[in-house]
């Protein structure tokens, strides 16, 4: 179960779930502690040990869900008769992961490395 719930997301949102996202978000919000538990297998010792703070976590976590729901499609841009939107990259992917900046709030480095 993640650390950051449901209750979370819809905080900073804008508005409230519906029933079917607020289940497709508490699935995906597991989604990604198992993405950062795969890069940092200790994460939920560490914040339990004060090394992290959870807070950092949880909204890591709830940045992740957003850009799936912002634009599920991961669409950059769309045009219909006059009107066009375009959406960065960055804000509403449509991929579940962890952007450079929250890999750096937990401590974890680019992964390049060499041998």
């Amino acid at each position: 179960m993640a650390l950051a719930t449901v209750e979370d997301v819809e905080a900073r949102f804008h508005r409230e779930l519906t029933e079917d996202e607020k289940r497709l978000v508490a699935a995906r919000l597991d989604d990604a502690e198992l993405i950062l538990r795969s890069r940092v297998p200790d994460l939920l010792q560490r914040v339990e040990d004060g090394d992290i703070d959870r807070d950092i976590v949880v909204m890591i976590e709830v940045d992740m869900v957003l850009r799936i729901i912002r634009n599920p499609e991961g669409l950059s841009q769309e045009t219909d008769g006059n009107y066009g939107c375009s959406v960065g990259a960055r804000a509403g992917s449509g991929i579940l992961g962890a952007l450079p900046a929250g890999w750096a709030l937990l401590g974890v480095g680019s992964g390049a490395f060499t041998i």
